[in-house]
């Protein structure tokens, strides 16, 4: 009997995860060589049924130390974001040490294109996409929300209306790395490359301008240093173009926590994206 109640819950528990939503699963945004060299990569979608409005956007980049991880990780996100009227896209992107950091901005870019392009069928505006994501997810959302480059290398306009930054890693990925002072074909460097410029090139932190989206920049208090560091890096140059940033420091917070608390949709960090996203216009 007890067996069989177990079931039962987890059966139910399961409905109710998708009651409400549709999950449209692996759809592919970008196909294989694009560009001579990216491989495919897919998405998933989750979208609120029977609405009658277009509704905001969220395109959630997952993160892993840019070499691991998942979009099938984040599912749980997708649901309770999408029972809030967001619709909610989850992404892949290449990763290290097959391809390197620009090959995942500009998928990360891809991706943004192809939501703004299809997102409209799914109940979706795509005049209102917000770009997230956790740790090396991140990163990516920073840096094509502050850099219209990988944009321009597909010939498209960005359509970044707003970026929530979750215990982003890399924002100085420049300094970080100068000081650790790796050996060439360690682990980071072979996401970064050898090349200082590129490290540069790809830090949010060099390519902050007035003209930026709004961001929402959520940070552990008990986090890894390296993105303590960063991120009050980060913030000191950020408000020297936004002087009252949408900040919000989690003092009891370690780095997977800072994700894992999104199970709990009554949670204060769930309230502050939510309401982030829902007010970009």
């Amino acid at each position: 009997m007890l067996k069989y109640l177990s079931v039962m819950l987890l059966f139910l528990a399961a409905s109710c995860s998708f009651k409400g939503i549709t999950v449209s699963e692996n759809i592919t945004y970008m196909e294989e060589g694009f560009l001579g060299a990216l491989p495919e990569k897919q998405l998933n979608i989750f979208a609120p049924k029977k609405t009658r409005q277009s509704l905001p956007v969220l395109v959630f980049i997952h993160g892993g130390s840019w070499r691991s991880g998942s979009k099938e990780r984040y599912g749980f996100f997708g649901r309770r974001m999408a029972r809030r009227d967001i619709v909610t896209v989850i992404i892949d992107y290449p990763l290290s040490p097959d391809y390197q950091v620009q090959a995942m901005a500009l998928a990360t870019a891809k991706s943004l294109d192809w939501v703004a392009g299809n997102i409209a069928d799914y109940g979706g505006d795509p005049e209102r996409i917000v770009v997230s994501g956790h740790s090396a997810g991140g990163h990516l959302a920073a840096l094509v929300a502050v850099r219209d480059i990988y944009f321009d290398s597909l010939a498209v306009e960005s359509p970044v209306a707003g970026a929530a930054l979750i215990d982003a890693a890399g924002l100085d990925m420049y300094h970080y790395l100068v000081n650790q002072n790796y050996e060439p074909g360690t682990s980071h460097l072979k996401t970064f490359t050898n090349d200082p410029e590129v490290w540069k090139e790809t830090s949010p932190i060099y390519h902050l301008h007035g003209d930026m989206p709004p961001m929402l920049i959520m940070m552990g208090g008990k986090t890894y240093s390296s993105i303590l560091e960063g991120t009050d890096r980060f913030m000191e140059a950020y408000r020297e173009h936004v002087p009252n940033p949408n900040y919000n420091l989690q003092k009891n917070k370690r780095h997977i926590p800072m994700m894992v608390q999104f199970f709990y949709t009554p949670g204060r960090a769930f309230r502050w994206v939510r309401d982030f996203v829902k007010e970009i216009d």
